[in-house]
């Protein structure tokens, strides 16, 4: 910086910086999904054809019968087992938005961006599969009791989701950009 300038406080706090930071990621994120990623629709598609998938292969693996598709559908959003209920996946449910926030506290904590590269791509993957696994339980869930879906959606399985999500962050704090802390102090 210039002689003479003043620095500013954002920048010498850590922690000011990292607010400043993800919040400004988060906004331009969320502009961005807004007005051209959601309307497009390509990416939501794509993440809840692989979440339905996952899911599939989960259930049939562990002995389920699906629901077969329903005949000349187009871009399916559905999954179940035989003996309960088709389930709808919607747009907020496919983890898209999980993954933007997940990855946008990676940019704006630290750490070095070699390991940032690959924990925040292992990220995404584990938090698909938690999600798929999610989906995969309330198949079941509704096989066996329909009246159980809305409190299992609603608050067990986003305790398990965003619980993961924590756990994740709380490795990278602990394990990685802890590491780029230490060595800049004398």
């Amino acid at each position: 910086m210039p002689a003479g300038m003043p620095s500013l406080k954002v920048t010498r706090d850590p922690l000011l910086r990292f607010l400043l930071t993800a919040g400004l990621l988060y906004a331009a994120w969320y502009v961005l999904y807004a007005v051209m990623i959601h309307p497009w629709g390509g990416l939501d598609r794509a993440v809840i054809a692989a979440l339905i998938t996952w899911a599939g292969t989960i259930l049939t693996t562990l002995g389920y019968e699906l629901i077969p598709e329903p005949v000349n559908a187009e871009n399916i959003r559905t999954i179940g087992v035989e003996g309960g209920h088709l389930l709808w996946i919607g747009d907020p449910c496919n983890g898209v938005g999980l993954f933007a926030v997940f990855l946008i506290f990676l940019v704006a904590f630290g750490g070095p961006w070699r390991h940032k590269l690959w924990f925040g791509a292992l990220g995404i993957l584990s938090i698909h599969l938690v999600n798929a696994l999610r989906v995969a339980a309330l198949c079941i869930v509704v096989s066996i009791n329909y009246e159980w879906l809305n409190f299992n959606h609603d608050y067990t399985f986003y305790v398990i989701v965003y619980g993961w999500v924590f756990l994740l962050w709380y490795i990278w704090v602990r394990r990685f950009a802890r590491r780029t802390t230490l060595a800049k102090e004398p």
